[in-house]
């Protein structure tokens, strides 16, 4: 044989060796509306997937992503408190308290805008920051990708959640992101009363509920919407138990925390912050920005008695100027009774939700 004709074969050898590039199209992941819900926005640049859930899963429990390897997300939103925390002020990784409270992660996938003040407009771009904060998780996202990519179990779950190698601080918001939307809170004693109210279908478990409710809870929901009662339906109403908007609801006469304004500038919106949901309220306390109440009573109270007035006031809160809405005992325990028909079970025992660590 010629030298040219072995190397002609040893090339021909080589190449029928050679390994196919291994492809994998993710699989897409449909998510379930409840019927008396909008339909929710999917950014067109992070379209959910099965593997890019289950991926978030991890991430979200995954205590590589902080500088001790200590903490994750779930730290500070809890699944056993409706995915907030039970603290008024939260704890980083080198025990400095943060400065607001942890927000609760349900139903997420139909806001326009996060954090207290609404300084991140895309769920991506909020969950990029927690890691690289010196006062939550404390690692720069070089390092927290560099830790991921030694595990090649995560490089495999990056690979089918993505289709293409390769791990990166965008693929892990987005993944996070998609985990996120799927927390979806649609089944309590509200929605049915919600459902009823607006002559939408009823199941037969439903309707069951709908002739056991309690009395006072309807007294507490008339209540809940009446100008003359608690008026509390201009900023928490629909199936979401909350409106699009900043609202300075009369903490303070002065700010400590300027809100909104911080992010604006703007004088106008100094002592506003985001409104919250309803929904869940006993496993999401503290209450308020700060975690100040500790209690739905004292929630209570401050809007019937405790509303501080100041120049960004919101104007829909009704009889600030004699301190609030004035409800006497029993009205209170009847709005209580309206508020705890918000809490929904269900959604916190979901295998999906769970740490997959454990």
């Amino acid at each position: 044989m010629t030298k040219a004709a072995f190397f002609i074969v040893v090339i021909l050898l080589l190449t029928s060796c050679r390994k196919e590039k291994v492809s994998f199209i993710p699989t897409p992941y449909t998510i379930e509306i409840p019927s008396h819900f909008p339909q929710m926005n999917i950014p067109e640049d992070n379209p959910m997937t099965e593997e890019g859930v289950e991926l978030g899963r991890f991430l979200f429990y995954e205590t590589k992503l902080s500088g001790d390897n200590t903490m994750s997300c779930a730290s500070c939103h809890q699944l056993s408190h409706s995915f907030a925390d039970n603290v008024s002020l939260p704890l980083g990784i080198q025990g400095i308290a943060g400065t607001r409270n942890s927000m609760p992660l349900f139903n997420l996938g139909w806001d326009d805008f996060f954090t207290w003040d609404g300084r991140k407009i895309t769920l991506e771009d909020q969950i990029l920051e927690p890691v690289p904060n010196p006062i939550e998780m404390h690692l720069k996202w070089t390092d927290a990708v560099a830790k991921l990519q030694l595990d090649v179990a995560y490089r495999n779950k990056f690979f089918r959640a993505f289709g293409e190698e390769g791990i990166d601080s965008i693929k892990v918001a987005k993944s996070i992101a998609q985990f996120i939307r799927t927390i979806i809170s649609a089944n309590s004693t509200f929605d049915v009363m919600y459902k009823y109210e607006n002559g939408l279908p009823l199941s037969a478990s439903e309707n069951s509920v709908i002739g056991n409710i309690e009395a006072e809870v309807w007294a507490g929901y008339d209540l809940f919407k009446s100008l003359n009662g608690a008026d509390c339906f201009h900023c928490h109403n629909g199936p979401l138990m909350r409106v699009k908007k900043f609202s300075n609801n009369g903490l303070d006469i002065e700010f400590s925390d300027q809100g909104r304004a911080l992010v604006t500038q703007n004088p106008d919106d100094e002592g506003k912050f985001k409104v919250p949901s309803l929904r869940n309220l006993s496993a999401t306390g503290p209450y308020m920005h700060d975690g100040r109440f500790n209690s739905l009573e004292e929630v209570i109270e401050h809007y019937s008695t405790g509303i501080q007035q100041s120049e960004t006031l919101d104007p829909l809160i009704e009889f600030a100027n004699q301190g609030g809405v004035q409800l006497d005992e029993l009205e209170k325990q009847w709005l209580k009774k309206f508020l705890l028909s918000l809490n929904d079970t269900t959604y916190i025992n979901n295998p999906k939700f769970k740490d997959p660590f454990n």
